[in-house]
C-alpha cells in the first residue's frame, strides 16, 4: 500500500498507467464491453463502477491537450431512444482535474475499432449504458 493512492487502484492498473505514454489511449469499459476480446492489455476491476475508476484514474492522468477532444463516449446507437445520465457525472470528475470542454461521441463500431488499438483496456462492472470511455494521455507538466 501507498499512501495517497486510492485503493481502487490495482498495482497492475497503476504500472499500466506508468507505462502509457503521451498520446496513448485507455479505454474504460462497461460490464458488457467485450474488453477481453479486444485488448492488447486487459486490466480488471470486478465490482467497481465507472465513475469510480474514473474519478481515481483522473487524479494522476494528464489528458491530452494536443487534440480536440482527449475524452471519447461511445454514441448512442440511431434509433435508440436513451440519454445516458452518467456522462453528466463523467463531465464533473474529469473537469474537478482538468480544463475540459466537450466529448467525441463514437459511432459504436468505430468506438471497438479503436478499442483495439488503445494501449490498454480496463474492464469494471458498471451496468449503466453507454458507459464506456476512452481517455487519451497527455504529458505531466510541472
Amino acid at each position: 500500500m501507498l499512501k495517497g493512492v486510492p485503493s481502487i487502484l490495482s498495482p497492475e492498473l497503476l504500472k499500466v498507467l506508468m507505462e502509457m505514454g503521451h498520446g496513448d489511449e485507455l479505454v474504460i469499459g462497461d460490464g458488457n464491453f467485450p474488453g477481453a476480446s479486444m485488448a492488447q492489455r486487459l486490466v480488471r476491476s470486478d465490482g467497481n463502477s465507472v465513475p469510480a475508476l474514473l474519478d481515481a484514474i483522473m487524479r494522476f492522468f494528464p489528458l491530452d491537450t494536443f487534440v480536440g477532444h482527449p475524452v471519447g463516449l461511445m454514441a448512442v446507437v440511431p434509433g435508440h431512444d436513451y440519454k445516458p445520465v452518467i456522462w453528466d457525472e463523467y463531465r464533473s470528475i474529469i473537469q474537478k482535474y482538468e480544463p475540459f470542454t466537450d466529448f467525441e461521441y463514437i459511432e459504436r463500431f468505430a468506438f471497438y475499432e479503436r478499442a483495439k488499438t488503445a494501449y490498454a483496456i480496463l474492464t469494471s462492472s458498471e451496468t449503466a449504458l453507454y458507459a464506456n470511455i476512452i481517455l487519451k494521455k497527455g504529458v505531466v507538466q510541472e
